[in-house]
């Protein structure tokens, strides 16, 4: 049951990372921010990004067997950038619209599971 939080404390952190890192440019987009200094921007982002840091903290610390969870801090990272890689594509594809998917998105998609199975490959 902890991998499973893991890894939805994982998704919603990714969400917010995600719009911290690339909503002030949907905001720019939509004339919202067009006329905010970098300054704002950067503040908002932090903001967001301490949202994000409210989920990833608790994600890693159920998720570690450090802490008794179940995954390796390799195996954490390798999930977390997983996850990042999916809600990032969703956001770009759903809110953003400036992406399509083609044959090499869905290759790099494939390479970075083969990436999580080898992470999770028990090596003795």
């Amino acid at each position: 049951m902890k991998g499973i939080w893991t890894i939805l404390l994982l998704i919603c952190s990714n969400v917010f990372m995600t719009f911290a890192w690339y909503g002030n440019l949907k905001l720019k987009e939509m004339n919202i921010s067009s006329d905010w200094p970098l300054i704002v921007v950067i503040l908002v982002s932090w903001g967001i990004a301490l949202i994000e840091y409210s989920f990833m903290v608790p994600a890693n610390q159920i998720g570690s067997q450090i802490t008794g969870g179940p995954y390796s801090l390799v195996q954490l990272k390798v999930i977390q950038e997983t996850v990042s890689l999916i809600v990032f594509s969703v956001i770009v594809i759903t809110v953003f619209k400036t992406e399509t998917f083609h044959w090499n998105h869905i290759v790099s998609f494939v390479l970075i599971i083969l990436a999580v199975f080898f992470a999770f490959i028990k090596v003795k």
